[in-house]
């Protein structure tokens, strides 16, 4: 049986952890086939934007770290590890803006793979629980810097060193998830909201996806550096058909009102 599946509606790809019996734990069969999903997706120029949500109660409890105990090859233990982090990583290399819809628990690497998209969106029952220090385990993945400066050093020390889990509300409170929803509304505004990025020209929202990844690396620090790297793909972007074309729409809803 397929441990992820893909649906496609109005642009918009929906990935969904399908293990629910093991919570979604991400083990390895799971992230190759996420990365085969993934590869298919940001190849198809019909979608626009990515949902990634879990089936069953869980969004993700994490990665199956079983086969790494009572392992004394540090180097072994890496590579596994860096297996494991496909499974997320591969959703931060897409071009297309992503969303997580956290639908209950994500735990340790599912909470990477939460942190790792451009937009989280909570459950009232979703729960934020990295876990790493109750488990005797190091955070990887990139687990600390993306907590970080998605949040606050304070919040991220607190969830982190001090094993502070939060709820759909709190994590909105906070900054970790953009807002909280009705659980049996999460997954329909997570879709609207992917559609309407998708509604956009395709070309259009990746290349602003990478002035908001560019403006966070930190080789920008004034204004007038952000002016000088925004005017090249604006201008492009208006000599683009897509433009055009709403252009002239506007215009003609314009006139038919005047």
């Amino acid at each position: 049986m397929p441990l992820a599946h893909l649906d496609i509606t109005d642009g918009v790809a929906t990935v969904t952890l399908d293990d629910p019996t093991r919570r979604n734990a991400m083990t390895l069969a799971m992230c190759d086939e996420v990365e085969a999903i993934l590869d298919d997706v940001d190849a198809d120029p019909e979608v626009g934007a990515i949902v990634v949500t879990g089936a069953g109660k869980a969004f993700s409890a994490g990665a199956d770290l079983s086969h790494l105990g009572g392992s004394a090859d540090v180097d072994a233990a890496e590579g596994s590890l860096m297996a494991i982090y496909q499974g997320f990583l591969r959703f931060g290399r897409s071009p297309l803006p992503t969303i997580a819809a956290v639908n209950g628990a994500a735990v340790g690497a599912g909470m990477n793979l939460a942190l790792i998209c451009d937009v989280r969106l909570a459950a009232r029952k979703a729960r934020f629980d990295v876990r790493f220090m109750q488990l005797g385990i190091h955070p990887g993945g990139g687990h600390t810097w993306m907590f970080q400066n998605i949040t606050t050093p304070q919040t991220a020390a607190a969830a982190i060193l001090f094993s502070d889990v939060m709820d759909g509300e709190e994590a909105a409170r906070v900054g970790l998830a953009h807002r909280c929803v009705d659980d049996d509304q999460l997954l329909p505004h997570a879709q609207e909201m992917a559609a309407r990025a998708a509604a956009a020209p395709r070309e259009l929202i990746i290349e602003t996806k990478k002035s908001l990844a560019h403006m966070r690396s930190g080789a920008v620090t004034t204004q007038d550096d952000a002016v000088a790297y925004e005017v090249g793909p604006q201008a492009y972007s208006t000599q683009q058909p897509e433009f055009q074309a709403r252009l002239a729409e506007l215009a003609a809803r314009i006139s038919s009102k005047s």
